[in-house]
């Protein structure tokens, strides 16, 4: 069992830059593959970006490609999200999620994620 916890929301005018984390508990952060997703109010739960259990393959939404970034710390069982440029269609509640310690690979399907964070509001003013 993994717990998330995400920092780091808040507001931000367009154009602007926020650095969302992600902390997990356990010893074991290095064997999960994990992934960002956010969801705006009325909306469904959208992809954002997807990370392997190694950290060399990544995978965006074509929405944010470019201007989000997602990276890992496994000394710091931390894993972020680097968001630039940010837009009005951006602002959403964002949360992280990790799939099971058996799947290598990222997902861009929220039914392949086990854990999942509370979440962070991101609020891009325009």
């Amino acid at each position: 069992q993994v717990q998330l916890v995400e920092s780091g929301g808040g507001l931000v005018q367009a154009g602007g830059s926020l650095r969302l984390s992600c902390a997990a508990s356990g010893r074991t952060f290095s064997s999960y593959a994990m992934g960002w997703f956010r969801q705006a109010p009325g909306k469904d739960r959208e992809f954002v970006a997807t990370m392997n259990k190694g950290g060399g393959a990544t995978y965006y939404a074509d929405s944010v490609k470019g201007r989000f970034t997602i990276s890992r710390d496994n000394a710091k069982n931390t894993v972020y999200l680097q968001m630039n440029g940010l837009k009005p269609e951006d602002t959403a509640v964002y949360h992280c999620a990790f799939r099971r310690q058996i799947y290598s690979t990222g997902s861009a399907r929220s039914n392949d994620y086990d854990y999942w964070g509370q979440g962070t509001q991101v609020t891009v003013s325009s």
